[in-house]
């Protein structure tokens, strides 16, 4: 636990150097940070190996109860993508957010803080230090979030973040309560047989579904992802895409673990949020041209995975099913690191892109691929691994969660596995065809831009990142049984299925490994093939006799989404402005498309412009004058002694 410690330490003051250094500041945090994320990592992997589980227990009157702060299987899973991400976006913000921006060396303390904060959460198994880690997360995310305050739409995230935030820490609070009445300790420890099923066990799981569910960004409580990950800096969206979301699954894993006999209905209220974060989730990406927001809404779809996951292995722990415990809690908890690598993957080729763009919109890039091969690659790896095809590391963790729905069609009498089956189904078809959008639209075809047209491959400190994130994307699409011991350890933690059956004797490991090895090769064939094609020379394409082609003829981004948007209609409401043509010689016509959010945009938004303007018809009663608000206190007081006496 020491080493853990330390770890959490350097991280956390990884910035503080750069306050006091007017160069190299960005060297010296992110060599701290790498320092702090092997210590870390090392710590995390030791426990993950069959190494003891470590307990720090403060002195301190209140708090010195055991498991204070505790790296159990259960923490090490989640604190691996925190300091591999963390390494990882201190990096890279090297090059994409140097010293020449007036608030870099805020943004490396904040970005410390943010992954010390989490470092801490992880391993907190007592409620105080719990709230002071989560609160320190939500801090250091606002400022962060905030970093370019000077644009309108930034100031705007921010805001929504901190009162998301707060709201669901709120939640948290009742949520700690009710565990300190039932077990008489602030400990976050587990709950007897039985109490799940009264009054208090029901609030208790509500109250976490909703405060835990609010960071996770569990659909419809993701109200505050899309706009704050798109207006965050690239590398601050990887850590809080990959990892900072999972702060709430980490909550709903360890309220799993509290509870023996977790009633039916939890595991089925999480495979139906699954499935409904996942399918709209990847539906309103599809609908999106702001290529950070596309991605925020697949961090969505992703969450929904995990829930489905959660969800199966709940419903087997609740009617004693251990083979689907090991498969629904190992397919999500090892979905939880696949999605911080692919979707940090992603979020930092997005990054890279904009860094030499200039421009979020996809609409105005294209032709991207031959100028940067690199981003390109990194770009690709992420989307063939969040599209769960082999052989990267995201068809692995599905395909544990698709054995466990097939397991569970014959132990089931209601249709819970089809739900889980019909969702991946769908969330697997979507997920490409808006990948495939969003690599052709950014990376094929020509510039539409004078500035995609000059842009250039981002600098070694950007691509090195990329490059471990999706080296490791391979490794564990390639050899899956690496992962499978540590998973095992970290089920039996969560569920009662210790000494059941092991993932290796569940699912074919070596066979997934021989079929992802077939895919590389016959990947490299059809490469061998196609080379000698393109070193023949090159060809126009052709252009249905066109004479003079430009990059106003090829797809858009929303022409290619327009059939698949255009029969989602019925969910998305697509809103769309303008473009109508008249006459043999039309003249030109402005034409806008986007897809509101159904929370933010169509709920939320409009119930909060209600409010303000009743509250300011109510403006007049605030005079400034001290002796009118007095008038007001004595005339509620009177109004409370009169409702006493009657």
């Amino acid at each position: 636990m020491r080493l853990y410690f330390l770890a959490i330490l350097l991280v956390m003051g990884s910035g503080v150097p750069g306050l006091f250094l007017r160069r190299r500041g960005g060297d010296v945090a992110a060599a701290l940070m790498g320092l702090g994320a092997v210590l870390g990592l090392t710590a995390a992997i030791r426990v993950l190996a069959g190494g003891p589980v470590a307990t720090l227990v403060l002195p301190a009157a209140p708090l010195a109860t055991a498991g204070l702060l505790t790296l159990d299987p259960i923490a090490a899973c989640f604190a691996i993508p925190v300091f591999l991400l963390s390494a990882c976006a201190a990096s890279y913000g090297i090059s994409y957010w140097d010293d020449h921006q007036e608030n870099a060396r805020t943004l490396r303390l904040v970005l410390g803080l943010l992954a010390g904060s989490l470092a801490f959460l992880v391993v907190s198994t007592h409620a105080l230090p719990f709230l002071l880690g989560w609160e320190g997360m939500a801090l250091s995310a606002f400022v962060l979030v905030m970093t370019e305050d000077r644009l309108p739409e930034a100031r705007r995230a921010g805001w929504i973040y901190l009162v998301c935030t707060h709201t669901g820490t709120l939640a948290l609070f009742g949520a700690f309560a009710i565990l300190y009445s039932a077990s008489g300790h602030w400990v976050l420890s587990g709950l007897p047989r039985g109490f799940a099923a009264t009054s208090q066990g029901t609030m208790l799981f509500v109250l976490c579904l909703f405060g835990f569910g609010l960071k996770a960004g569990v659909m419809p409580l993701h109200l505050w992802l899309p706009s704050t990950h798109a207006a965050a800096p690239s590398h601050v969206s990887a850590m809080m895409s990959g990892v900072m979301i999972k702060m709430g699954i980490l909550g709903l894993v360890r309220l799993l673990s509290w509870i023996p006999d977790p009633p039916f209905w939890w595991g089925a209220v999480l495979m139906g949020l699954g499935a409904l974060s996942g399918i709209l989730g990847v539906a309103f990406a599809l609908g999106q041209h702001d290529l950070k927001r596309l991605l925020a809404y697949h961090s969505i779809e992703n969450i929904g995975i995990i829930l489905l996951g959660l969800g199966l292995g709940t419903l087997g722990k609740s009617t004693g099913h251990p083979v689907l415990q090991v498969l629904g809690f190992a397919g999500a908890l090892l979905h939880v690191l696949n999605h911080s690598l692919f979707k940090g993957l992603l979020f930092l080729a997005a990054g890279s892109v904009v860094h030499a763009v200039g421009t979020r919109n996809l609409e105005r890039m294209g032709g991207l691929g031959r100028r940067m091969p690199w981003t390109s690659a990194a770009f690709l790896t992420g989307s063939w691994a969040i599209s769960g095809l082999p052989p990267l590391n995201g068809f692995v963790s599905e395909w544990f969660i698709y054995l466990g729905a097939f397991r569970a069609l014959g132990f089931f009498r209601w249709p819970w596995s089809l739900v889980v089956l019909t969702a991946l189904a769908l969330i697997g078809a979507l997920a490409m065809a808006c990948f495939a959008k969003a690599y052709g639209a950014v990376f094929l075809g020509s510039p539409r831009t004078e500035a995609a047209g000059t842009a250039h491959e981002s600098p070694r400190s950007m691509l090195v990142p990329m490059g471990i994130l999706a080296a490791v994307c391979a490794i564990i699409g390639l050899a899956p049984m690496l992962v499978a011991p540590a998973l095992d350890r970290a089920v039996a933690t969560l569920g009662e299925s210790a000494g059941g059956p092991q993932l290796s004797l569940l699912v074919n490991l070596p066979g997934l490994t021989i079929l992802a090895l077939l895919m590389v090769g016959v990947a490299w064939l059809l490469w061998r093939w196609l080379k000698p094609v393109e070193q023949g020379g090159t060809l126009p394409t052709w252009d249905c006799g066109y004479a003079a082609s430009n990059p106003r003829m090829q797809y858009t981004a929303s022409s290619f989404a327009d059939g698949l948007v255009a029969g989602l209609d019925w969910v998305l409401w697509p809103r769309s402005l303008g473009g109508k043509v008249a006459g043999n010689f039309p003249v030109d016509r402005p034409f806008e498309s986007h897809v509101p959010d159904p929370v933010l945009d169509r709920l939320a938004d409009p119930v909060f412009r209600t409010l303000s303007l009743g509250a300011s018809l109510l403006r007049f009663l605030q005079s400034g004058q001290l002796h009118i608000y007095l008038l007001y206190v004595l005339l509620t007081l009177l109004a409370l002694l009169l409702w006493m006496v009657a």
